[in-house]
């Protein structure tokens, strides 16, 4: 580890002395960067958009390729905009405020499609118009990194900077719900005063509908009577719910609530409410989420009396409006807790007779452990960023439904499985198209639907 930093350091100290280049930059990589060639080698230029003339300098460099940072923008692009976020450039939450918001849209369906050609050697019949939704403080959920700074006497609150481990110096967030990126600053000066302000090394946080906050935070070292005090005070004034974190996952447990700890979010379309804890995974925009679930309704078509799978089905995101509709649905998940809330989703909102959950470890499918799951007319898929693999992998005549719509939030891994389900398991692409549930970042979610040829 020590020689990997040396090295580093080595190179970015040399970096000084290289020359300033010039360029033209023709696409966009999957981090936001720049892509230019430079006798055939491909430079990754940091701030540059494509189409723009740059000059910049090499930072690091393989015998490949190559990173940089813009030195000036000779030519700008017509899609680049002033950063709304004063903190932009320095904290890494963010890496596409320079280009403007249907530029990002557009990049990110382009590395869709590149992925889906390059990877997945496949084309989908039909490219769905993108789904937009707010761009500015949307995210509901988040993880905030803490840092006591001894020299100074006072605590960093905020994501890293961008390319380290160093808490970005901020006092707000444009991404963050509003009332969140309010907290930031007040959140500074409270830790500041508490006896363990360096043994909480972060904030987890996530807001339910009304602005119902609760911040979790991770504390490595029991709280002082000083320290109660000060937090309550603290969740007293901004009314907001404390949980506490000391170890792993499951030490995750209410600390200071002002209404019983409910958090909650609602499909008004299929008339659902969706209990859920903080540490729970929801999608972090709601408003995205929304369109998302009409979309994947429209592309898996549910019918009454038609049984469906929904695969890493989580807390029931989908389940309960494909059971709403009248399909009987089995939601299968890998983490018991999740299993758990998916049950009292439906409970609470009268599915229990339509929806059957279990936990299942899809990772490690076999084709005997799908067979044995019975026949269903249609999948949803909706994995984490390793994909589906295993799952599509274990299909065959015995298992395969005629339909199924793949939620993804990693566009090589849902292009990897596409590769299998088209070329390998007889499926058509009749469908794909991004979601842009991260503006201003460079995460691409995508939906896709395949049918059985």
């Amino acid at each position: 580890m020590r020689s990997r930093q040396k090295r580093i350091a080595k190179e970015f100290s040399n970096a000084e002395n290289r020359p300033i280049l010039t360029a033209i930059i023709e696409s966009l990589d999957q981090e936001g960067r720049g892509v230019a060639r430079l006798e055939g080698k491909a430079i990754f230029i940091d701030g540059a958009l494509p189409g723009e003339k740059v000059t910049y300098k090499i930072t690091r460099e393989k015998p490949s390729f190559a990173f940089a940072d813009v030195v000036e923008i000779l030519k700008p692009s017509n899609l680049r905009v002033t950063p709304q976020c004063k903190h932009f450039g320095v904290c890494g939450g963010c890496k596409l405020q320079h280009l403007d918001f249907a530029g990002q849209v557009a990049a990110k369906q382009r590395l869709l499609e590149n992925d889906l050609a390059h990877i997945g050697k496949v084309s989908p019949e039909n490219m769905l118009p993108p789904m937009y939704g707010p761009t500015w403080g949307y995210r509901h959920k988040a993880r905030l990194s803490v840092k006591y700074v001894t020299k100074k006497d006072r605590v960093l609150v905020g994501f890293n900077e961008k390319g380290t481990r160093y808490v970005a110096d901020m006092n707000s967030c444009e991404v963050l719900v509003p009332a969140v990126s309010a907290l930031i600053a007040p959140l500074q000066k409270m830790i500041a005063q508490l006896t363990l302000r360096d043994k909480i090394p972060q904030i987890e946080l996530a807001v339910g509908e009304g602005d119902n906050i609760v911040l979790i935070f991770r504390i490595m070292e029991d709280l002082q009577p000083a320290d109660e005090i000060i937090l309550k005070a603290f969740a007293d004034s901004h009314k907001v719910n404390i949980w506490t974190q000391t170890k792993g996952p499951e030490t995750v447990k209410p600390y200071y609530s002002l209404d019983g700890n409910a958090l909650k979010y609602s499909l008004p379309e299929y008339s659902l409410t969706y209990p859920f804890k903080p540490n729970e995974f929801t999608q972090v925009n709601p408003q995205i989420n929304q369109v998302m679930i009409r979309r994947a309704m429209q592309l898996l078509n549910p019918q009454k009396n038609e049984r469906i799978a929904d695969f890493f089905c989580g807390i029931g995101n989908f389940t309960l409006p494909i059971a709403r509709i009248g399909a009987k649905v089995l939601g299968l998940e890998g983490l018991d807790n999740l299993v758990a809330r998916a049950v009292e989703g439906a409970t609470l909102n009268g599915l229990q007779d339509t929806t059957q959950f279990g936990v299942s470890d899809l990772f490690k499918m076999t084709p005997e452990a799908l067979t044995g799951l019975g026949h269903f007319d249609k999948w949803l898929i909706d994995p984490p960023r390793d994909g589906a693999f295993e799952l599509v992998k274990a299909l065959n005549e015995t298992n395969c439904p005629k339909r199924i719509v793949y939620v993804s939030c990693n566009p090589a891994t849902l292009a990897r499985d596409a590769d299998v389900l088209v070329n390998e398991k007889g499926y058509v692409m009749s469908a794909a198209g991004v979601m842009n549930m991260f503006p201003h970042t460079t995460h691409v979610e995508s939906i896709a639907l395949f049918t059985k040829v």
